[in-house]
C-alpha cells in the first residue's frame, strides 16, 4: 500500500476519512496532507490530527500520489482544470467521493489514461460505519480497486459495484442514514404518545434498532424471518403490523427510495452535462 495520501478538500467526509486512516494505521499523520482553503478548517485538522496542511491544491497534487478528491461536486471542475496540468497518469491515482459525477466527468477533464476509482461513502463514516461502494475507472488497475478497498475498510465496510449502480447505492445508503434517523424518531415519539419518558423511549428506541440489525447479522435470517419471530398469533405486534401495511408502509419506504433515485440520475444528468 502507499504510505502517504493528499486530500483535496478538508470537510466532515475528510476528516472521518483522516481518522480512521490513523485509528487503523493506514497511514501516518505526517504523510497525510490536506489542502483546504479556510484558514480556521486547516488550523482545526492540524490541532485535532497533526497532519500536514496547505490551502494549495497544487502542492497536494506535487507532493502525493495517491489522491483523494473531497470537494463538493459544484466546485469539481474548477478543482480538476486547476490540477490537471500536475497530474500524471503513470503515477497519480486519483480517488473521488464526490456524489453525482459520473468517471467520464473525471476521465474528459484529466491528463489521457489518468486512474480513478469512484467511491460513494455515507455520513455513517464520522463513527467508522460507513458502507462505500467503490467503482472502477477506465485505466485503473485490479491493484489500484484493491489498494481503495483496504483504504475505504478504515471507516466501515466496503462493496465493489459497477458505475451504472452508484445512483442506485445513492438513493439506498447514501441517503438510507436519514430515512433511518425519521423511523427512529417516530418510534421514539410513539413511546412518548402511550405514555413512556422521552428519555426511556429512546433508549428503548435504539436499542431496540441496534440489537434487530445485530440479530439479522448474527443470525443470518433475513428480515421476513425475524418478523415471523416476533409476530405471535392474535398478539401485539400483529396488530401493529396490520396498521403498518394498512397505511402502506413498505410500499411508501420504497416509493421514497425510487423517488431519491429518480432524483440522483437527475442531479448527475445536470451535473455531467
Amino acid at each position: 500500500m502507499k504510505n502517504s495520501i493528499g486530500i483535496i478538500g478538508g470537510g466532515q467526509m475528510a476528516e472521518a476519512l483522516i481518522k480512521g486512516f490513523l485509528e487503523k494505521n493506514i497511514f501516518l499523520k505526517e504523510n497525510i496532507l490536506v489542502s483546504e482553503p479556510i484558514k480556521e478548517r486547516r488550523e482545526y485538522l492540524a490541532q485535532s490530527y497533526q497532519v500536514q496542511i496547505t490551502s494549495s491544491n497544487l502542492e497536494v497534487v506535487e507532493k502525493r500520489e495517491l489522491l483523494l478528491l473531497a470537494v463538493k461536486p459544484q466546485v469539481m471542475a474548477s478543482v480538476l482544470e486547476e490540477i490537471k496540468s500536475k497530474i500524471e497518469s503513470k503515477h497519480h491515482l486519483i480517488i473521488t467521493i464526490a456524489a453525482g459525477l459520473s468517471i467520464s466527468f473525471y476521465e474528459k477533464r484529466l491528463p489521457e489514461k489518468t486512474r480513478l476509482i469512484r467511491v460513494m461513502p455515507n455520513t455513517c463514516a464520522l463513527v467508522h460505519r460507513s458502507i462505500s461502494a467503490i467503482a472502477k475507472g477506465t485505466f485503473a488497475t485490479e491493484d489500484d480497486l484493491s489498494l481503495v478497498e483496504k483504504i475505504f475498510l478504515a471507516i466501515g465496510e466496503v462493496v465493489r459495484v459497477e458505475e451504472r449502480y452508484m445512483d442506485g447505492v445513492t438513493a439506498l445508503s447514501g441517503s438510507g442514514p436519514a430515512y433511518v434517523a425519521l423511523f427512529l424518531e417516530a418510534l421514539i415519539d410513539g413511546g412518548v404518545k402511550v405514555g413512556l419518558p422521552r428519555d426511556l423511549s429512546e433508549k428503548l428506541a435504539l436499542t431496540t434498532l441496534e440489537g434487530t440489525v445485530a440479530l439479522i447479522k448474527a443470525s443470518k435470517k433475513n428480515p421476513y424471518e425475524i418478523k415471523a419471530m416476533v409476530t405471535s398469533p392474535g398478539g401485539t405486534t400483529i396488530s401493529a403490523l396490520e396498521i403498518f401495511y394498512r397505511e402502506g408502509f413498505p410500499g411508501i419506504v420504497i416509493s421514497a427510495i425510487n423517488q431519491a433515485f429518480e432524483r440522483s440520475k437527475k442531479l448527475s444528468q445536470n451535473l455531467n452535462s
